[in-house]
């Protein structure tokens, strides 16, 4: 039997390294453009003008595909090692530094708040969003940290970092909307760092000391 004929179906082809980026690609606006739900990976496959089995190669399923899509405005990789990177003290207020200024160019805000109106929308897509955050940012954050119950801890964190991108670009709430990056960072980072590591100072009379 053939080369040719042993290949798997779906298989890419020599001179096809750049297929999985072209199905993100195409991934992220049908996302954008249908909302989750009436997303198909064959649609996908259409954008990408590629086969559709080429895109079960690549990825298990549509859920998978979701959340790898939304991978490029945060960039989960840099972040995580911008974060572990830094003093320790300084970890959660890194976090949401780094979160918001991925955010802060319009293109990126109008992105997400296409991506916040799928998951406000449908269960599913707003726990992709979270499983995202979990898996591709704090899980990776704390279990470096060596903290205990990593997991529990980086899923709170993940909670509240959800809810202030979806109240500050999604539903677009004032004054929060419109607050300075740094003071946004100054308020949440010491929570975000209380949920990975069990201390920071958080502005309450018991931490300032009135």
């Amino acid at each position: 039997m053939g080369e040719a004929q042993t290949t798997r179906r779906g298989r890419p082809r020599k001179g096809a390294t750049d297929a999985r980026g072209a199905i993100l690609r195409a991934a992220t606006a049908e996302f954008l453009a249908n909302g989750y739900d009436d997303t198909s990976l064959r649609a996908i496959a259409r954008r990408a003008k590629v086969d559709p089995a080429l895109v079960h190669h690549y990825f298990d399923d549509k859920s998978q595909l979701f959340m790898e899509s939304f991978e490029a405005p945060l960039r989960p990789p840099q972040l995580v090692a911008l974060a572990l990177a830094g003093p320790r003290e300084q970890v959660g207020a890194t976090i949401v530094r780094g979160i918001l200024e991925a955010l802060s160019t319009p293109a990126a805000a109008a992105r997400v708040r296409q991506l916040l109106r799928t998951a406000l929308g449908h269960d599913f897509a707003g726990a992709a969003l979270r499983q995202f955050l979990v898996r591709e940012v704090l899980h990776r954050v704390a279990s470096a940290l060596e903290v205990p119950d990593a997991e529990l801890r980086a899923t709170l964190a993940a909670t509240q970092i959800v809810g202030l991108i979806a109240v500050r670009y999604g539903i677009r709430v004032e004054p929060l909307a419109s607050a300075p990056l740094d003071e946004v960072v100054r308020r949440i980072g010491p929570v975000v760092q209380w949920h990975l590591l069990g201390y920071g100072s958080v502005d309450t009379p018991e931490a300032t000391g009135e």
